[in-house]
């Protein structure tokens, strides 16, 4: 009885103290569930983090990808980070970013769509959406990327008449010097405005011009240090030049693209389909009215899938060949031997992709420069459930980055991963091998959709190139002089120069 009294006599002050007890006592059951379920919740360990930023002030953001690998060699190959308030988990090297991508894809396959990304498409489309949705588009685009060729003779066909044309835009400047970026853009994106569009445009054209232009602002604009600082605190937005930019550009291309559609759809022929779009409109056609309202095929999914593809088919490619011409310019020992290789394998005609077999060493420098100049050094990702990984816990909905900087420069993968050396793709005997840390397209659920396009492309577009003309740096400039620094943006773009494309024949 005494006790019993004891305890209903206890002051206000007392019962605070045994709530304050209580609740601490449930925070660490909640925090520490393996003394419940035997799980483990050790979660990934990063440096300390400071109140409202976090750690953005161990972080260099005009070069985030470099940043995390140097933090990666402190705090192992999965670590968290703050990015202000927000947490995210970095996996590098390829060991852990390959199991997560591949054995763990479902957990980590969602899209963490960022303010920015949410901007610009709302969660439809293909690249920064989730869900049914995402599934449903990307299916979609797959299949009919694919029913217009992509990887086939069909695209090999487009590829090489385009060729035709990027090579007579080079000979335009007699082996003066010249900017080639936006040529090669022209080039890279009449592919796939062929696919998306069912046309080509001349590279004369004022309006294909600044589209192109506004597309290359925006991507670069959004790597930007305001851009990720936005990212991290959203409401200053509005005060961002940046910011403002981007939303404009962003008006701007959905303009376009409704008078694209609208000029298709004038002459829309539900029996014959001449592309992308065309394909789209007659899935909507088949839609049931009944089905409409739950429907994917509706007018947010198709501009914002015509959007993502055509500016990641024209940025990634034209960024890949530009840095492919760089290197050869650069290091001339190695252009040499791939225009020999060129020239005693196929002559003078006009490089197939079945040739691509024969030319070992011209395989392997275009390998290397696409993991050389790591173009899309990381896209965030998002666990889609709680998943114990390497040891760690991490909660659902975690932000996730697969660190590609660190998988084409992991040091025990590569013999010497911080220079440029085709004999990474290249056995004793000089035949071309495979290397299973070559992700420059990611893996898993999120790989690019449209590799095999781009590989067709980025070789034929190169071999043809090499065939007719000799990459020099200008006169009075040096190779040492080239600089391999890159522009950061959401890519990895080279700095604007000069080269001098000297015809071979």
């Amino acid at each position: 009885m005494l006790e019993e009294f004891c305890f209903w006599q206890l002051s206000g002050t007392s019962w605070a103290l045994l709530a304050a007890l209580g609740l601490l006592f449930l925070q660490f059951l909640y925090g520490n569930l393996s003394l419940i379920s035997g799980e483990t919740r050790k979660e990934p360990p990063g440096p300390k983090r400071f109140p409202l930023i976090g750690n953005l002030h161990v972080v260099d953001l005009k070069r985030l990808d470099a940043s995390l690998l140097a933090l990666s060699k402190k705090y192992g190959r999965v670590f968290t980070v703050h990015l202000g308030p927000k947490k995210v988990v970095v996996l590098a090297g390829y060991k852990v970013v390959r199991e997560a991508l591949i054995n763990y894809a479902e957990e980590f396959g969602e899209r963490d769509i960022s303010p920015l990304f949410f901007d610009f498409n709302k969660g439809h489309g293909i690249l920064f959406s989730n869900g049914d949705s995402w599934k449903e588009m990307r299916h979609f685009a797959l299949s009919t990327l694919k029913d217009f060729g992509m990887g086939k003779r069909m695209s090999e066909t487009k590829i090489i008449e385009e060729c035709r044309c990027l090579i007579e835009e080079f000979e335009k400047h007699k082996g003066e010097p010249f900017r080639n970026a936006n040529a090669v853009s022209y080039a890279a994106s009449n592919i796939i405005s062929g696919i998306m569009y069912g046309k080509r445009f001349e590279y004369s054209d004022p309006a294909f011009q600044e589209m192109l232009a506004k597309d290359h602002e925006s991507i670069r604009l959004m790597g930007s240090a305001s851009i990720l600082i936005y990212n991290v605190f959203p409401w200053i937005g509005p005060f961002l030049k940046n910011w403002r930019i981007l939303m404009r550009n962003l008006e701007i291309r959905i303009e376009d693209n409704k008078n694209i559609i609208a000029d298709l759809e004038s002459s829309w022929d539900p029996s014959s389909c001449r592309c992308f779009v065309d394909v789209f409109l007659n899935r909507q056609l088949k839609v049931e009215k009944s089905e409409m309202e739950n429907s994917h095929y509706h007018e947010h999914n198709l501009l914002n899938s015509l959007m993502n593809l055509f500016a990641a088919g024209t940025d990634t490619m034209a960024l890949t060949l530009q840095w492919c011409l760089l290197f050869m310019a650069k290091f001339p020992r190695f252009q040499d031997q791939v225009q020999e290789e060129l020239t005693r394998v196929v002559g003078s005609r006009q490089v197939r992709v079945e040739d691509r077999k024969d030319l070992p060493f011209t395989d392997a420098v275009i390998h290397e420069s696409q993991r050389l100049c790591n173009i899309v050094p990381l896209i965030p990702h998002k666990t889609s459930q709680d998943v114990t990984f390497e040891g760690y816990f991490i909660e659902k909905d975690t932000t996730v980055f697969p660190l590609l900087t660190s998988v084409l420069f992991d040091e025990s993968e590569w013999e010497s991963p911080h220079t440029f050396n085709p004999h990474h793709f290249l056995d004793k005997e000089g035949r071309f091998i495979k290397r299973n840390a070559f992700m420059p397209f990611s893996a898993g659920r999120r790989a690019c959709l449209g590799e095999s396009l781009a590989r067709m492309e980025v070789f034929l577009f190169f071999t043809s190139l090499l065939q007719h003309f000799r990459f020099t740096p200008p006169p009075g400039v040096t190779e040492d002089e080239l600089d391999l620094a890159p522009v950061v943006g959401l890519t990895l773009s080279p700095r604007p120069h000069q080269l001098c494309a000297v015809s071979r024949q």
